[in-house]
């Protein structure tokens, strides 16, 4: 029997959410050498690139709103928290240029980045940039990145391509097989 594992996919408001439904899928391939229960975090941005029929039926989506469905006392469930108590690793992918710029500075406005802030230093953390080249090439990007994997987070590099706008140029999101291939890495550091 293999072993199963917990992951909370978020995303961010890049373009290339719209290659999360392929992710969904490569990280529940059956040849995989873990079964990979994944959540869906997205950002109120990320809604702007994909339909949310694309996921899965099975397959848990949230959005900041659910955050506040399930607390009204003390006592009720706390989302942000119990998402990272579950999770086993964490991957944003794509993590835009605000999303980044938010959790280098501490900001935690959304549930993405409430879960972010919360997460337990000792589990994966990946991340994988997306963002327009003139985004991704501004010093205060490179700063931001340092920041974050200072902390241990890990970056999945974005690559060089001709981006959804035309220009070409670093930015876009790494590929989908990579992605997962950096997931399986995060969970054979666990074992």
């Amino acid at each position: 029997m293999k072993p199963e594992r917990n992951v909370i996919l978020a995303a961010t408001g890049s373009v290339a959410t719209i290659k999360m439904s392929q992710l969904i899928k490569e990280l529940s391939d059956e040849s995989l050498p873990f079964k990979i229960h994944v959540k869906v975090l997205i950002t109120e941005s990320a809604k702007h690139f994909f339909e949310l029929e694309q996921i899965p039926e099975h397959v848990p989506i949230y959005h900041n709103r659910d955050e506040w469905i399930t607390w009204n006392k003390r006592g009720d469930p706390v989302l942000h928290i119990d998402l990272g108590k579950w999770a086993d690793l964490l991957v944003i992918a794509p993590l835009s240029a605000n999303s980044l710029s938010k959790i280098a500075t501490g900001i935690c406005d959304n549930l993405v980045t409430c879960v972010v802030r919360a997460w337990d230093l000792q589990k994966p953390l990946l991340f994988a940039p997306a963002m327009n080249t003139r985004m991704y090439d501004h010093p205060i990007t490179r700063e931001q990145i340092d920041k974050i994997v200072s902390w241990g987070y890990k970056e999945i590099p974005c690559i060089s391509k001709t981006l959804m706008c035309g220009d070409t140029g670093n930015g876009a999101m790494a590929e989908v097989p990579t992605i997962v291939q950096a997931v399986l890495a995060g969970f054979q550091l666990q074992n």
